[in-house]
């Protein structure tokens, strides 16, 4: 069994909060995927179903971001689910916008949900870092996370989305690098087709020449002409 856990906070306010992009993540894989209705368990919201032949199940901590350890440790607990098997979808600063990078274990690099969830199960769980771009300045990345998104973000934020629930099949697999690029593939740009080459202007034919009867017709009234001036 597979745990994925989206990382943000609960309530109206922090729904479009960029900090908030795992709680989306969590949102698109349940509808795609028509897993079970949302419940409420281990101090969140928990939908299970089937992905590639294997069960899973994806938790919405409610317990705000800071606690989001709690929660997980609890659904851990109740299945008997390792670190290994529990793969955490959350905001990531050191990546540009639309960028995405899987990876086991690691630091919680000041992230507040990788932080709790570390002080309960340790590090080895499996993350999908989703990324949010950086403001710049130390001082700036609190009213970032906890701002919404950009109307500008909309497009390449819901082909992310799409993209990481069309194609968790590899995830469950535990197939990670395959996951990442065909996640990376399908936010690609559409590469414009080259325009066909003009045919290069087709030659003027050149003006035909005397037939070989001309030229024989041509000699032959030379011949005579030269005969009647000998007389």
């Amino acid at each position: 069994m597979l745990l994925l856990v989206g990382l943000g906070n609960p309530g109206r306010d922090y729904a479009g909060n960029r900090h908030n992009i795992g709680f989306m993540a969590a949102d698109a894989i349940v509808r795609r995927h028509s897993f079970s209705p949302w419940r409420q368990k281990f101090s969140g919201e928990i939908a299970d179903g089937t992905v590639a032949g294997e069960k899973v199940a994806v938790l919405k901590p409610l317990t705000y971001m800071n606690e989001s350890g709690r929660s997980v440790a609890a659904a851990a607990q109740f299945w008997k689910i390792e670190p290994k098997d529990i793969v955490v979808f959350h905001d990531e600063l050191d990546l540009p916008p639309a960028k995405m990078r899987v990876k086991t274990g690691g630091g919680h690099a000041g992230h507040n949900g990788l932080r709790s969830i570390q002080a309960h199960l340790g590090p080895d769980f499996r993350r999908v870092r989703l990324g949010i771009g950086h403001p710049g300045a130390k001082e700036l990345v609190t009213n970032w996370v906890l701002g919404d998104f950009a109307k500008a973000d909309s497009d390449w934020l819901q082909q992310l989305l799409d993209a990481l629930a069309d194609h968790l099949p590899r995830l469950v697999a535990g197939e990670d690098a395959a996951y990442q690029s065909d996640i990376a593939l399908a936010l690609q740009p559409e590469k414009k087709a080259k325009e066909p080459k003009a045919p290069p202007p087709a030659e003027a034919p050149k003006p035909a020449g005397p037939s070989e009867a001309s030229k024989n017709a041509m000699a032959e009234t030379l011949r005579r002409l030269l005969a009647q001036k000998k007389r």
